[in-house]
């Protein structure tokens, strides 16, 4: 399976639950995770997407770290399970 058939679901889920998964454009943050999951009742939370049993990358995962330490949710998602393991959670 490829990282954006997993992207692809994640859209398709998020929005089914009235939410918006913005894709991240970030100009000079080398690393950025790749959407911006907002769900109702003010859920917000960044998704690094990766093909299955893939890893962020050490410059992924520094930032990654970085933000987390700010008190920002982060989750790296590698299959349609965990992108529904991460929404039933929410839910």
């Amino acid at each position: 399976m490829r990282e954006r058939t997993i992207e692809a679901y994640l859209r398709r889920q998020v929005q089914a639950r009235g939410g918006m998964a913005v894709k991240q454009d970030w100009v000079s943050i080398r690393g950025a995770p790749d959407r911006l999951v907002i769900l109702p009742q003010g859920v917000m939370v960044f998704v690094e997407l990766k093909a299955p049993n893939q890893k962020a990358k050490p410059h992924q995962a520094r930032l990654h770290q970085k933000l987390r330490s700010l008190g920002v949710r982060v989750l790296v998602i590698d299959s349609k399970e965990q992108v529904d393991e991460f929404l039933n959670e929410t839910a």
